[in-house]
């Protein structure tokens, strides 16, 4: 029986790379995304083998009614990864309007609860482990000018990560993982465009994480991971 992976954001970037690496690999996916379009595109490619659709992750009942079709047609997953995420235009903390902040915060942190809230329980009445991977940052570690909104949203990855280990049974495991560098990705040439020329592509880098997340187990819980490097 193959495993299932739960993973929000798949319409693009890293989510939609690591589809193609759990398909490659055996496993059921379970993912969601907010672009009606793409999801739609990844339901033709792969048919009934996985599981598409779509969801804001800021949204709760959204989350909640997404996460009750995921049980009833594939059960509590093995493997859960928050990868949802956007990021905030270039700009002071001081010329950034409420709205601009909240969003980010919205998406980054409340979105990560709310999947979590609507997964986790089911994951730990199956008795059987699992692992929560929150996609973290290299600055949700170490704070970036301009990017003040995100760089808060993913320290308080960092913080919800570390809080929901403590809470954990036995044979689980919750992991905040910087991707380990700069992907070329839209967020990141939105963000930081001067980096794109020497950043992987998704693809590059979903070959070398998904190994590395597949390999993750109870031992990891309440870490600070970083992917390996894409060579």
């Amino acid at each position: 029986m193959s495993k299932l992976v739960v993973i929000t954001g798949v319409t693009k970037g890293l989510g939609r790379a690591m589809v193609d690496r759990f398909h490659e690999a055996g496993w059921t996916v379970a993912g969601c995304g907010r672009s009606e379009e793409e999801v739609m595109r990844l339901r033709s490619q792969f048919g009934d083998k996985h599981d598409f659709t779509v969801v804001d992750v800021a949204n709760w009942g959204q989350v909640e009614k997404w996460a009750e079709h995921v049980f009833a047609e594939a059960g509590a997953p093995d493997l859960l990864i928050n990868n949802a995420s956007i990021v905030n235009r270039n700009s002071p903390v001081m010329n950034l309007t409420a709205s601009e902040f909240s969003t980010v915060m919205n998406v980054n942190v409340n979105g990560v609860f709310h999947i979590t809230r609507a997964f986790l329980p089911e994951m730990i009445q199956r008795g059987l482990g699992g692992v929560i991977v929150n996609i973290s940052s290299y600055w949700g570690r170490y704070g970036e000018a301009m990017l003040a909104p995100y760089s808060a949203s993913k320290f308080a990855i960092e913080g919800l990560t570390q809080s929901l280990a403590a809470e954990l049974p036995a044979g689980m495991a919750a992991v905040a993982l910087d991707p380990g560098g700069s992907i070329d990705t839209s967020m990141l040439r939105s963000c930081s465009p001067d980096e794109v020329a020497s950043a992987p592509n998704p693809d590059a880098w979903s070959h070398v994480a998904v190994p590395y997340i597949m390999g993750l187990g109870s031992a990891a819980n309440g870490k600070s991971l970083t992917c390996p490097p894409v060579n």
